[in-house]
């Protein structure tokens, strides 16, 4: 009703423009004429009467997308369209008029308004992120009359649209979510009860996908189940288990899908519905409980969305099990969400298309807290990154002005692809899309071609159904404003989809000419016949069309050999008898009930192999580790890891977790290889330790994808940001880095890296612009090339260009090995110790340190024999030039064997301490690393055992050498110190601490002195992970070089000798003689490895440069 009134108001006021402008009427007069036809809309619309000052006002509520219009009149021919002095002024005067209604009424300058108007030109003017956007001049004609009084009619909308109006009404403390939330889990668990029904298929196909989503084998269990259990409550649900916390995630999944659904239809409804005349949102307000779960049902089939000619939106997914549900607790609670979403706007989009963004995200972190989210593995991208990354990936088409080069950038517009391959929510295609509607705004496009434009070319694929349904939503909001202008039916493109594990042919004698979908119903064979580009998604409609009309077998494959005809070769015995069972199958289904969901299904997760190539591919693919994959999903694309290279090492590295890999390596390798075009570039936001550590990341820094017969598609690194210092991701450290590759051109070191860091007292939150993060970040210019140049895959070294130079020189193979500390396996709270009481009889009486300990055990205090004690050095007790250990543990390890003590001596030598192990018995053999390291399977099924129960790891001859070098590893610099005895025994160093044995006390403070230089710290910060667990692990002394010492060597002796000092000025707490200290071992430090007082002065620099940042 109302976009009938703006386009027939917008015809009489243009009718009536057209008669008084020829008169040169002045200011007054015009406005005279104007403002009456203005109060006459304003009437018909519900708006609110103008009121006249200096300039006209027009006001709203205050939840509506504007609460004041400021419409400043010029007299006719006044304003230009190359702006001069005069219309330089009437902007002004907006500018003005809205800066004092904001601080007279005190009111968000946001969400004022103001308009220029002169009768020939109108200028729209907003204050948006911080900054005034005043538009060009834009010619008067019923098009920019329609843009002008949807403004105004803006004011007499219901709800904007906005994602803090969204999380305000319905986030998990509204009581409108708890009583739909209640609903839903209380009707769950009878209907999961039908192990054949319906319902238990639907959730076992969402646990099928979303375990592939997530990081889902902590995501409900363990430690994780607490901070879950404390959350829900807030829901007014307790759960017990983590099979309850499942449910409950089913449950809510299904609220929040429905709260996406009913706003697509209420969108819909709005923009098109009175022209189509098909079913109306406000129908749901006053419909009866029959009519209501029939309109609901339409809803969830796709059929309302049909009827507006909108196909792959929301077509029948997991979440519309409540309708086979239904009661009258769900039915009273969807009343009240419909009730008030029926008040909501959503033409907001339409009048301030900055608001097109990612509606729901925020919503969804409200529902879930972060920790959940994070517990969960989900981290949604912040705008403001995602921006830049779309900058990186192409800085004209993101950036410049269009009007500079109209020809070209039209051109990029209607015909540059952008796929995001792990979509999420949508973040990343709503920008991309709402850069194209300003591009097409700016360059007069067409509104019918802009659309074409954009769903052929942005597409996205996810393999989180809730993910998936919300991007579509998100998709939808986005270019509701062009819907009108469509030639034909409109396909969203997201795809429920596996970006990494595509379908594959079957591979034996049975499945070899089929494609095969596995589903929670079973697996499909599709005939491959049909598997192509341009025939696959006609299959799939005919598939669904005819289960959707009941057709039988024999009628669908008549319909298939009409209207999709293959080459008598293809459609043969073979093809007919598999397209016959695939439909039969389907058609089994469908008749108990499945609504066509698997037809869908299918089409979905065959797009990655229909939907073309791309110019752009843009994303943020998961984090997630491959052994927290499920077991089935990770041995299913074990071979497609193994030939992209990305298991560089194997056998017992693999145990010992260098082969710790995270699968968005993988993602990166499947879409470039299938789904980008040559020359195409690729931009992921994705871990900086695929840069910077030696393991993980060594087959991705290849940086080729093969191609079979010994031939290689290279890449080439573009750049890197890295953003490990900002944390982006809300209260998550993961280390964040963004990186744009381009496919078909080799890698040419140094590459670009700039390091960001945030500004002192600077602040910025996951909500603020790119503007106001780059206003709060400094950015260093490094460049980045493998710490070791005869090999290419090895960590990355970043630096400036001079720093870089001088650096090389400190870089080598060390004379020395460093180790890590003893480990428990995560047992600290059996191995650790303090000691109580001494007994006459001389065993002593310990407790064990139960304080932060991974694995609960229960505190005791007994006594044992003291031989297997030893002093401990924990992480803690570590600094520069100073180390002191501050409790005991337990070494009941061989060090030579490199397993526990032998049962039978352990016994005979300290049978106490085997009493006090043999309490813990259980705990000790559940250790995930005692069985990686000393079990072994037999043939039979069952498993041995190799070592005692109470083994320990990562213990040699060096964890008794008499003196030691020692440093933390989890530490944004090296920090060392040297250690001899303590007490009569040698001290043990826990598995975080780094150690180097040593014979003498001379050695190691050489040693340590070198590892404290300025020279090896930056040499560190310049390779490895800063701040990282591995930042100073043992293989800092595969790249630093260190000579072995020797007495006789002048240099060698003066940096024992300083670092002795070093240590007494540090234990005396003489910190400007410790300064003098230090200067005086960097210079000996350069010394030793040849560094000019220029390059020492560069690393210094450099050095700092970091640290004060």
């Amino acid at each position: 009703m109302q976009e009938e009134q703006i386009s027939r108001w917008s015809k009489t006021i243009y009718t009536r423009l057209a008669e008084v402008r020829p008169s040169a009427p002045n200011e007054a007069d015009f406005r005279r004429v104007i403002d009456p036809l203005l109060e006459r809309f304003c009437a018909k619309v519900g708006a609110n009467p103008l009121a006249h000052a200096e300039y006209t006002l027009a006001t709203g509520r205050a939840d509506a997308v504007f609460n004041r219009l400021v419409i400043e009149y010029e007299r006719p021919g006044v304003l230009k369209k190359t702006p001069d002095a005069p219309t330089r002024h009437a902007i002004q005067q907006v500018k003005d008029y809205i800066t004092g209604l904001a601080k007279r009424e005190r009111r968000s300058m946001e969400r004022l308004a103001g308009v220029a108007f002169d009768g020939y030109f109108i200028i729209f003017v907003r204050y948006i992120n911080g900054k005034w956007v005043e538009e060009p001049p834009i010619e008067v004609n019923e098009h920019s009359l329609k843009r002008f009084l949807t403004w105004l009619a803006g004011l007499a909308s219901g709800i904007a649209l906005t994602s803090e109006n969204l999380n305000r009404d319905f986030a998990i403390e509204q009581l409108r979510t708890q009583n739909i939330l209640r609903g839903l889990y209380r009707a769950l668990s009878p209907a999961l009860a039908q192990r054949d029904g319906i319902v238990s298929k639907l959730f076992e196909q969402w646990r099928l996908f979303f375990s592939e989503a997530i990081d889902y084998s902590e995501a409900f269990g363990g430690r994780k189940l607490e901070p879950l259990r404390k959350w829900v409550r807030r829901a007014g649900f307790e759960i017990h288990s983590s099979e309850e916390a499942e449910r409950f995630f089913f449950v809510l999944h299904t609220y929040f899908a429905l709260l996406v659904k009913l706003l697509a239809w209420l969108a819909v409804s709005r923009h098109l519905g009175v022209k189509l005349g098909a079913p109306s949102f406000a129908e749901l307000v006053t419909a009866d409980g029959e009519t209501l779960h029939r309109r609901l049902q339409e809803m969830e089939s796709g059929g309302i969305f049909r009827a507006y000619g909108i196909q792959n939106l929301l077509e029948g997914d997991f979440f519309e099990w409540y309708l086979h549900a239904w009661n009258e607790q769900i039915e009273s609670a969807l009343r009240e969400i419909i009730r008030r979403l029926d008040e909501y706007d959503p033409t907001t989009l339409t009048i301030v298309p900055e608001e097109t963004r990612d509606l729901f995200k925020k919503l969804y972190h409200y529902l879930l807290p972060r920790e959940v989210r994070h517990n969960l593995g989900e981290y949604y991208t912040p705008d403001w990154l995602a921006g830049r990354l779309l900058v990186q990936m192409d800085n004209a088409f993101f950036t410049d002005n269009p009007q500079c080069s109209e020809g070209r950038m039209r051109e990029k517009l209607l015909n540059t692809r952008f796929l995001d391959p792990a979509c999420g929510s949508g973040t990343f295609l709503v920008l991309i899309i709402a850069r194209m509607l300003e591009l097409g705004r700016t360059l007069l496009v067409p509104e019918s071609e802009l659309l074409e434009s954009i769903l052929k070319n942005v597409v996205g694929f996810d393999l989180n159904p809730l993910a998936v349904l919300t991007a579509r939503v998100n998709y939808l909001l986005a270019i509701a404003d062009l819907l009108e202008h469509r030639r034909g039916a409109v396909t969203i493109p997201v795809y429920l989809a596996d970006s990494v594990r595509t379908p594959a042919m079957g591979e034996d004698i049975f499945s070899h000419d089929t494609y095969e979908f596995p589903t929670a119903v079973g697996t499909f064979h599709v005939p491959s016949a049909f598997c192509t580009a341009g025939r696959f998604d006609r299959f799939c409609d005919l598939l669904e069309d005819s289960l959707r009309a009941n057709l039988e077998p024999d009628a669908f494959l008549r319909r298939c050999q009409k209207e999709l005809p293959l080459p008598p070769h293809e459609w043969n015995d073979r093809t007919i008898s598999l397209t016959h069972d695939l439909y039969e199958r389907m058609l089994g289904l469908h008749r108990r009930g499945m609504n066509g969901l698997w037809a869908r299904l299918l089409k979905n997760n065959f797009a990655p192999l229909t939907v073309g190539q791309f110019d752009y591919i843009v994303g943020n693919p998961p984090w997630v580790n491959w052994e927290n994959l499920p077991d089935g999903y990770r041995q299913a694309i074990k071979p497609i890891w193994e030939r992209y290279g990305l298991f560089p090492h194997g056998g017992m590295d693999t145990i010992l977790g260098k082969g710790k890999k995270d699968i968005s390596m993988l993602m990166t390798f499947t879409v470039m290889d299938g789904l980008l075009k040559e020359g195409g570039k690729l931009g992921f936001v994705i871990t900086q330790s695929l840069f910077k550590t030696s393991g993980a990341g060594q087959g991705f820094r290849r940086f080729r994808i093969p191609q079979g017969n010994g031939q290689f598609t290279p890449l080439r690194v573009v750049h890197v940001d890295d953003m490990v210092s900002l944390n982006p991701f809300e209260g998550a450290s993961n280390r964040t880095a963004v990186m744009v590759l381009e496919k078909a051109k080799p890698t040419r070191y140094p590459v670009p890296y700039t390091v960001w860091r945030k500004t002192k007292g600077a602040r910025f939150t996951y909500d603020s612009t790119l503007e106001e993060v780059t206003k709060a970040t400094k950015r260093l210019n490094f460049q980045a090339e493998p710490v070791q140049p005869q090999d290419p895959t090895s960590p990355w070294l970043t630096a400036r260009r001079n720093a870089l130079k001088a650096v090389r020189k400190v870089l080598g193979q060390s004379d020395y090995v460093a180790h890590a500390g003893a480990y428990t396996g995560g047992a600290n709270a059996v191995y650790w110790v303090e000691p109580v009481l001494m007994r006459p009889d001389g065993l002593v009486v310990v407790r064990n340190l139960t304080e932060e300990a991974k694995v609960k055990v229960n505190e005791v205090a007994e006594p044992i024999e003291p031989d297997l004690l030893y002093p401990l050095l924990r992480g803690r007790d570590v600094q520069r030039w100073k180390a002191e250990p501050s409790a005991l543990i337990l070494m009941v390890q061989d060090p030579v064997k490199r397993r526990g003590i032998e049962e039978k001596e352990l016994q005979t030598r300290c049978p106490r301490t085997y009493g006090y192990l043999k309490r813990f018995e259980k705990v000790l053999r559940e250790r995930a690393a005692f069985k990686r390291y000393f079990t072994r399977p037999e043939r039979g099924g069952g498993v041995v055992e190799t070592g005692p129960f109470y083994s320990m790891f990562d213990v040699g001859d060096y964890t008794f050498a008499p003196w030691k070098v020692v440093w933390a590893n989890i530490a944004s610099s090296l920090n060392a110190a040297v250690i001899g005895e303590s007490q009569g025994k040698v001290v043990i160093p826990q598995h975080i601490v780094t150690l180097v044995a040593c014979e003498s006390e001379e050695e190691a403070h050489y040693i340590c002195a070198l590892i404290n230089s300025r020279c090896a710290n930056f040499a560190a910060r310049a390779y490895s992970q800063e701040g990282g667990k591995s930042f100073g692990d043992p293989h800092i002394l595969e790249h630093i070089r260190i000579p072995r010492y020797d007495p006789s060597n002048p240099v060698h002796r003066r940096l024992s000798e300083l670092s002795q000092a070093a240590h007494e000025a540090a234990q005396a707490g003489d910190e400007q003689r410790l300064w003098a200290i230090e200067a005086e071992i960097d210079r000996q430090a350069a010394q030793l490895w040849g560094l000019t007082d220029d390059e020492l002065c560069e690393i210094q620099r450099s050095l700092t440069e970091l640290a004060d940042l």
